[in-house]
Formats: C-alpha cells, sequence, structure tokens
C-alpha cells in the first residue's frame, strides 16, 4: 500500500473513480419523524399544567378579595373623616346652643336661683 501513492497507474484509477462518482451521484435525505409522546407523559403534562393554572386562579383570586378589602378600608376611612368634621361641627353648635341658655331664659322671665335651699311642702295624702 505504501507503494501506491507513487504508481500512476493507481492515480489514473481515482480520477475515474471520482468522474463516475459526479456523474452518478446520489443524494439521499434522511427523513426523520417526529414520535408522539406516550399518554403517561402526556397526562402529566396536562396535570402540570391545570395545577399551574388552578395555582394561579387561587394567587388572583386571593390578590382581588386583598383589593375589595383595601378599597373598603379606604372608603370606611373617608367616612371617617367626614364623620369628624360633622361631630366637630356639632359641637362647636352645641356649646353655641349652651351659651345662648341663660340669656334666652331671662329674656323669658327666668329668675336665677337664690342660694337658699328650695323648699317642697308635701301635700297630705287624700
Amino acid at each position: 500500500m505504501a507503494y501506491t501513492r507513487g504508481n500512476l497507474a493507481v492515480k489514473e484509477r481515482a480520477r475515474q473513480e471520482q468522474v463516475q462518482q459526479q456523474r452518478y451521484r446520489e443524494t439521499t435525505k434522511v427523513v426523520t419523524r417526529r414520535r408522539e409522546l406516550p399518554i403517561r407523559e402526556k397526562l402529566l403534562y396536562l396535570l402540570t399544567l391545570v395545577a399551574c393554572i388552578v395555582i394561579a386562579g387561587m394567587l388572583i383570586s386571593r390578590y382581588a378579595h386583598i383589593y375589595q378589602i383595601n378599597y373598603s378600608i379606604n372608603t370606611a376611612s373617608k367616612d371617617i373623616s367626614k364623620l369628624q368634621t360633622n361631630i366637630a361641627q356639632l359641637k362647636i353648635q352645641k356649646e353655641r346652643l349652651e351659651n345662648q341658655i341663660v340669656p334666652t331664659a331671662k329674656q323669658q322671665g327666668y329668675i336665677e336661683p337664690t342660694r337658699e335651699p328650695i323648699r317642697v311642702e308635701k301635700q297630705a295624702a287624700k
């Protein structure tokens, strides 16, 4: 075999083989078909997907509940602040009315009580 490199007959033959290979060059295309997944693996994927959807639904519902609670807290705090301002106004009105009691009573003819104790006489039972 070592001598074949210098042999012209062998080289000529190699050229002829190359020419023939070029003329009748066959091309083969390898077609690979994807295998279907086994039923168990499909079920596993389906169950995993369903579990993820259920967990996501639970989280979303919890966040919606938290949002609803926060909204009701905000409305309650607004109502409380309105009621506090209303209470402050009513206290001011109460103080004004208390201050007006004595002058209106004097205008209507009432006399302030003296320091002497008031005596109530009991009537005899009939």
